[in-house]
């Protein structure tokens, strides 16, 4: 059963990773596809021909979310190439790990910047069109860091924390009109960022998780298609944590 089939999606940061599973499952389920790309034109072409091949229409757009100005173009861009959009995926993000006595201001600044300021972006540049339909979906990628901090990651926690308090926001202010705002916060997701790095750490990571593994994009991404469906029609405002029992 084809969960989003018809349903068109923006999903950010999406030529990899996480952002990149999420868009094969949204495909595999029907839906229409429009992902940004930040650099790797390669990958985002890669993609698109990946999703055409399931059936779906599929664009890749290089865009900055972090940007204001280029997320509006990118929005009206989409209408002009889809017609609607009926799910929003802000999954766009960077880290710059520090210690708060090493972290520069514009370490700090940078991921507020691409981390929550590209959410406002987003969900301010769908806002109009998903009120005039009267529906629509906007899934926020959050991190399990947002919800218990962790040293090191002052600003992405403050960043991921920040998209909680934005999300329960959009949730009260967008309700009325059926618009559903909801929160993901991963735990230990294996990508092929994680695979640079030690095997001994990774593993003594897998063994503090309650379900003994790391989680897999498509763990996140099955999620998102629950949140972007009408199954979850009467849940919204809500933090889904998916980690593996980390943080209960």
């Amino acid at each position: 059963m084809k969960l989003l089939e018809g349903k068109n999606a923006i999903i950010t940061g999406a030529s990899r990773g996480i952002g990149k599973g999420i868009a094969e499952v949204f495909a595999k389920h029907g839906a229409n596809v429009a992902f940004t790309y930040s650099s790797s034109a390669e990958a985002a072409n890669q993609l698109e021909k990946e999703l055409q091949e399931l059936g779906v229409k599929a664009k890749g757009y290089k865009s900055d979310a972090a940007d204001f100005k280029q997320a509006e173009e990118l929005v009206m861009n989409v209408l002009e190439d889809f017609g609607s959009i009926d799910v929003l995926v802000n999954n766009a993000g960077i880290t710059k790990d520090n210690l708060l006595m090493r972290m520069s201001e514009e370490d700090f600044d940078k991921v507020i910047e691409v981390n929550l300021k590209s959410v406002f972006n987003m969900t301010k540049a769908v806002q109009r069109t998903m009120l005039k339909q009267r529906q629509g979906s906007i899934i926020n990628m959050s991190s399990v860091v947002g919800v218990k901090g962790n040293a090191g990651q002052s600003n992405y926690a403050a960043s991921k924390a920040g998209m909680i308090g934005f999300s329960k926001s959009m949730a009260l202010e967008l309700g009325s009109r059926n618009i559903r705002t909801n929160v993901i916060a991963p735990g230990f997701i294996e990508t092929e960022m994680t695979g640079k790095l030690d095997e001994k750490v990774v593993k003594g990571w897998r063994e503090a998780i309650p379900l003994k593994r790391g989680g897999t994009p498509e763990d996140i991404a099955n999620t998102c298609v629950f949140l972007a469906s009408d199954l979850s029609a009467y849940i919204t405002g809500q933090v889904i944590g998916v980690d593996g029992g980390m943080h209960t």
